[in-house]
């Protein structure tokens, strides 16, 4: 495990440098988990540590393998300077650990509701997860392990996740697309809910 986490780190760090700030969280039944923030000039990574230390295992499953199963780390960016997004590491450390709490495996288009604001005065109270897009390469792993994989986290008002529950990801998305909206940007509104 402890070696996962190391690679995963070094993975982290080769793309988006020193992180300024690191924070764990530990849940009951699960395993630690570290948010690492990363800031640049004008953009602010969090990224998830310790997510990928056990493959997710399919909930209805009699036994998890030890081995076997996708694994992933989460990346949520937003615009510098915006807002104070600092209280998010609990927020991404309970998304982190829900696959060990809940048994949720995250993949492409998974929703997550936190009940809470993403961080103080935040219009987001969850997200939704997004496909591998480049921004971290996969992380290659010993046989028959499989790679980790780095998921972007789009932040989702409340509005906007209702009208992903009833019409589904791809919708959403195309909303999104349509009306030019900045997923980065912490102070924006919600998209309006027609093309």
């Amino acid at each position: 495990m402890g070696e996962i986490l190391a690679l995963v780190e070094a993975r982290l760090r080769s793309v988006f440098g020193e992180p300024d700030a690191r924070a764990a969280v530990t849940f009951l039944g699960a395993e630690r988990i570290e948010v690492l923030r990363f800031t640049g000039s004008d953009l602010v990574r969090y990224a998830t540590l310790g997510m990928s230390a056990q493959p997710m295992a399919d909930p209805v499953a009699p036994l998890a393998d030890p081995l076997l199963g996708p694994r992933a780390e989460v990346v949520l960016t937003v615009r510098a300077g915006r807002a104070d997004t600092s209280a998010v590491l609990r927020p991404l450390a309970v998304v982190a650990a829900s696959p060990q709490v809940e048994g949720v495996v995250l993949a492409p288009g998974n929703a997550l509701d936190l009940g809470e604001p993403l961080w103080s005065g935040a219009p987001f109270t969850s997200v939704l997860v997004a496909e591998p897009a480049g921004l971290v390469d996969d992380l290659p792993l010993p046989a028959p392990r499989d790679p980790v994989r780095f998921h972007p986290l789009l932040p989702m008002t409340p509005n906007e996740a209702a009208y992903k529950r009833v019409h589904g990801a791809e919708a959403l998305r195309a909303l999104w697309l349509d009306h030019g909206t900045d997923l980065r940007d912490p102070l924006r509104g919600a998209v309006p809910l027609t093309p």
